[in-house]
């Protein structure tokens, strides 16, 4: 074969590194959009923080308008219940996992299926901050009750490991035999005089307050903080329940329940209430409130009858090029300064993308509350269908670009904060020939359960003949997708006893 030229013509798209870097900080979350400008004023000797105004993201935590997370995204627990223990002294997966169905489903505060979520919040979220005990965490107020015992050294250093080992809900992460073994090794002899003394300790542990706390699982936290109450019928009902029946009592099996335990149906009422009383987790009252608190990128706020979106100015790093570096390479033409030049386009190539990511982000937000401005009037229930299309054609910016500023990126509303994502939602057809938010139905069906009778709970058929009647056509299906979405029990969990 006779080798040619061959002269084509043809056209590409090509990536400069200013533009993949403008794309790579569009779609950064605002922690690491900080952490992309520390390392920035770190590698880049031309670039540094403006000290006229206050340091970006430091102030941001205590005087932004924050509220805690969104449910959705920092619990992903559904309802469920664990009936399955494994056998022996390590029951900390099971536990762990049972402790979480306690607390955010089908073994709810008063059994009733349903978190209940603060006036004014959204249908994703709780939005009601979970303090810490004064700035206090859990190991620190349980070592000073150890201070105040008197034990001996062993004793106290038994302890002390049985603290290190517990997780944020105040539960015994690791197993008695495990930890026993990581601290004497393969010496067995040892390891089995280390094995008792923390059984002692656990003891001792687990007689300190928050009660409960030093717990294996669900059932031995419960039956800790009920054997502080008086000695009376019902607490030894409830005692059973938590020991063996635990998941009789989360399905309403009021009858299994009387037939296991010997006790009447007041009796059976009566435990039930002892245990609801108890706190799933110990640890709780002292875990960091800024572990669930969210900085928003723009907030709402009114304007005239309308609505409008502002930047939040606390998470805006504000930079600037080195002025004294800068001048110090202006007028070299011999070519020793290029590679300094270099750096010093890349400084400003920095700002300006960020800079672009922020308007942005604005642009996008003030086309979502210009489409959506009934919700900051009248809540989730009022909100309208929308898709990534209507708002990347309306601001000629492609769908891709639009989902990377909708995701993890939030705004502060007078109903609490979303993230932008939030106010996307499919269409779903109504009598009237128009269409309905799948976000205004889930607010629908949340009203609904709230308001219906505990001793009669409605069921999925008729949540959806409900909605019906409110001229939005559901199939039952889609409201039982809805329900576990707002992580609400079944009829039958959400039944009283």
């Amino acid at each position: 074969m006779k080798p040619s030229l061959q002269v084509r013509l043809s056209q590409h798209l090509a990536l400069t590194p200013q533009l993949q870097q403008s794309i790579r900080l569009l779609q950064l979350s605002t922690l690491e959009l900080h952490q992309e400008v520390e390392q920035m004023l770190e590698a880049n000797p031309f670039i540094e923080l403006d000290d006229e105004v206050p340091t970006p993201f430091e102030a941001s935590l205590d005087t932004a308008a924050a509220v805690p997370t969104p449910a959705a995204e920092r619990d992903d627990t559904d309802g469920r219940v664990d009936n399955d223990e494994p056998a022996g002294i390590d029951r900390d997966e099971a536990g762990a996992t049972e402790r979480e169905d306690w607390a955010n489903g089908t073994e709810g505060d008063d059994f009733d299926g349903i978190r209940e979520t603060p006036p004014g919040a959204g249908d994703d979220a709780d939005f009601e901050p979970q303090q810490g005990g004064g700035g206090d965490t859990l190991a620190a107020h349980l070592r000073r009750q150890l201070a105040g015992m008197r034990l001996s050294a062993e004793d106290a250093a038994a302890v002390e490991a049985l603290i290190d080992s517990l997780d944020d809900d105040g539960y015994l992460a690791d197993a008695l035999d495990d930890i026993a073994r990581q601290l004497a090794g393969d010496d067995d002899e040892v390891r089995d005089e280390l094995l008792a003394r923390l059984r002692c300790a656990l003891h001792w542990l687990q007689a300190m307050e928050p009660c409960g706390v030093g717990a294996r699982d669900l059932r031995e936290c419960l039956q800790l903080q009920l054997r502080e109450r008086p000695d009376t019928p019902a607490r030894a009902v409830a005692l059973a329940i938590c020991e063996q029946h635990l998941e009789l009592l989360a399905r309403r099996d009021v009858r299994r329940l009387m037939a296991v335990t010997g006790a009447d149906d007041e009796l059976i009422r009566q435990a039930q209430s002892l245990i609801v009383a108890c706190e799933p987790k110990p640890g709780r009252p002292f875990s960091r409130a800024e572990a669930n608190i969210v900085v928003p990128d723009v907030i709402v706020v009114r304007s005239g009858r309308g609505w409008k979106c502002v930047l939040n100015p606390d998470v805006m790093p504000r930079l600037r090029i080195n002025d004294l570096y800068a001048q110090a390479i202006r007028g070299q033409r011999n070519g020793t300064g290029a590679g300094l030049s270099t750096r010093l386009q890349e400084a400003r190539w920095f700002m300006k993308n960020v800079q672009q990511r922020f308007d942005t982000i604005l642009r996008v937000s003030s086309a979502i509350v210009e489409r959506q401005k009934n919700f900051f009037s009248h809540g989730a229930i009022a909100m309208k269908p929308l898709v990534l299309r209507e708002i990347a054609d309306e601001l000629g910016l492609h769908e891709s670009t639009i989902s990377r500023v909708t995701t993890a990126k939030y705004m502060a509303t007078p109903f609490g904060t979303f993230e932008l994502k939030y106010f996307f939602g499919s269409s779903l057809a109504t009598d009237a020939g128009g269409n309905a938010s799948s976000t205004a139905v889930r607010a629908l069906i949340k009203q609904f359960v709230a308001a219906e009778d505990a001793a009669r709970p409605l069921s999925d058929s008729q949540l959806g003949k409900m909605l019906e009647e409110q001229g939005i056509q559901v199939a039952r299906r889609t409201v039982a997708k809805y329900r576990e979405a707002l992580k609400i029990a079944p009829a039958n969990l959400r039944k009283a006893l």
